[in-house]
């Protein structure tokens, strides 16, 4: 083994960078989860503080909060999910198009909103959404109904918060199936078109078996991050009048912990939140695995 390491010293020394990243930034860290099992003081310090076992976990899960926090975050993480299929649509879509030029300008228009920012993607739907002004009023005021008040209204939040998100990222989830559908074969198709199919049937039997182990993997690591809702989203669409369905567990741990002081207690949070997302993406993986689909490991 010795000799091969300096056989390929090169290669070794190229993926150096990216291993101490992975050791200093995402490794390291996890030296200091062990405040979740104690009673953080910072002039203590992490080892010096006292244990509690699991105290912190269970005054979250004793707390009033924790239904609301629940509740909340995996109703935005199931309706993220329902969507998931909107990229894999848009793609088989574009790809479609036979004129190059105005598959350019699709591709352009659906990837343009990924570059806006989380903020200006906030402020538009506060100028958009507004009861006064907005043009979303202005036009139910135009059909003779009422305003709303929609980013003051909970029952609105999760849809304005996931539509969104949708319109925004969208067309930038296309580019890995754009680029999985370049890989087919012309020939099915041309064999296809010989044999009478159709584009619908074309797309059915052709493109989308085809992209579907890229579409498994993905969906895999969507579940993986399944309770890790948008905090920077969330907390700049939060308001006194819809916290009661905004308030999800990353703004909750930002609350308690950051300016509430509260180290440990968000700390145990923070970790009951992983270890679901951690959870999830082992069965979701080896379901696939199991159903002899492509899948992590």
């Amino acid at each position: 083994m010795l000799n091969r390491w300096k056989r390929h010293y090169e290669l070794y020394l190229l993926l150096l960078p990216t291993l101490l990243y992975f050791a200093v930034f995402e490794y390291g860290p996890i030296y200091g989860l062990q405040i979740a099992f104690k009673n953080f003081a910072p002039f203590k310090g992490i080892s010096g503080s006292p244990w509690v076992g699991f105290d912190n976990f269970l005054r979250f899960f004793d707390s009033y909060k924790f239904w609301d926090v629940l509740v909340n975050t995996l109703t935005i993480s199931v309706y993220e999910l329902l969507l998931f299929p909107i990229p894999v649509i848009l793609a088989l879509l574009i790809n479609q198009l036979t004129s190059k030029r105005f598959k350019k300008l699709v591709q352009t228009v659906t990837y343009a909103p990924h570059f806006i920012s989380t903020v200006v993607i906030v402020g538009m739907l506060n100028l958009f959404l507004s009861p006064r002004n907005g043009i979303i009023n202005q036009l139910l005021e135009t059909l003779g109904l009422e305003t709303i008040f929609f980013m003051a209204k909970p029952d609105w939040f999760a849809s304005i918060f996931v539509w969104s998100g949708v319109w925004q990222n969208a067309g930038w989830g296309t580019i890995i199936y754009l680029a999985a559908l370049t890989s087919i074969n012309p020939e099915l198709h041309e064999s296809a078109v010989v044999d009478g199919a159709n584009k619908l049937k074309r797309i059915l039997y052709i493109d989308l078996p085809s992209i579907m182990p890229t579409v498994i993997v993905l969906l895999i690591l969507s579940v993986g991050n399944f309770m890790s809702v948008g905090f920077e989203k969330v907390y700049l669409m939060q308001n006194p009048l819809n916290v009661s369905s905004a308030e999800v567990i990353q703004t909750y741990v930002y609350k308690t912990g950051l300016i509430g002081a509260q180290y440990s207690y968000s700390a145990a949070i923070g970790m009951f939140n992983s270890i679901i997302n951690c959870l999830l993406l082992l069965t979701v993986n080896f379901i696939a695995r199991r159903f002899g689909q492509n899948s992590l490991w």
